[in-house]
């Protein structure tokens, strides 16, 4: 998948600026999809040029003007196209589990230390995830939102993240105790 089909669907149901994109892809599509901020700009750039997006002027007081993206027809053709693929199967390529596999030569205190870390970002993660799937639901629970709710693609994304934060931290607590016993 690139990060233009990324963008297509971020801007499926409302228009957004550079920097609302941004933050979004940090806060909601992270768990799914990164980008830089810069990666992101180069792309809205490439994407209007082809005709995708479309963009508005919005003039602001004590800030400069803004850009505001939105998908033309074209760019909710290219979605729909997108969407009609079979997906690539997800390949994890992860350095922490390259510093594990070579656990024999490694510095253990430093896996150690990064294996810690891990787990306190997929926490910081898990809890960004389940403060934005208590947004998305709004009070409601989860069968009335899933009978009603017109925000299923953001639910089950958000679920998939935090599965995957649940993993992580399941996983790097297994780790952590297999190195206590091996090496204390």
């Amino acid at each position: 998948m690139s990060l233009r089909n990324a963008v297509l669907a971020a801007l499926i149901n409302r228009e957004a600026s550079g920097y609302e994109l941004a933050k979004q892809f940090h806060v909601s599509v992270a768990n799914f999809w990164t980008a830089t901020s810069q990666q992101l700009y180069r792309e809205l750039e490439k994407m209007e040029a082809d005709g995708l997006l479309s963009a508005r002027l919005v003039a602001q007081e004590k800030r400069p003007d803004k850009r505001l993206f939105s998908l033309t027809d074209a760019g909710r053709t290219a979605l729909r196209n997108f969407t009609r693929q079979d997906p690539k199967p997800t390949t994890v390529r992860d350095e922490l589990l390259v510093q594990i596999e070579a656990l024999a030569h490694a510095d253990v205190a430093s896996v150690r230390s990064s294996i810690v870390q891990r787990i306190e970002s997929s926490a910081r993660r898990l809890e960004s995830y389940e403060r934005r799937l208590a947004e998305i639901l709004h009070g409601r629970s989860e069968e009335d939102f899933l009978a009603t709710g017109n925000r299923i693609g953001p639910y089950l994304t958000l679920q998939r993240g935090i599965i995957f934060e649940r993993e992580n931290l399941t996983w790097g607590r297994l780790a952590l105790s297999v190195l206590e016993r091996r090496f204390p």
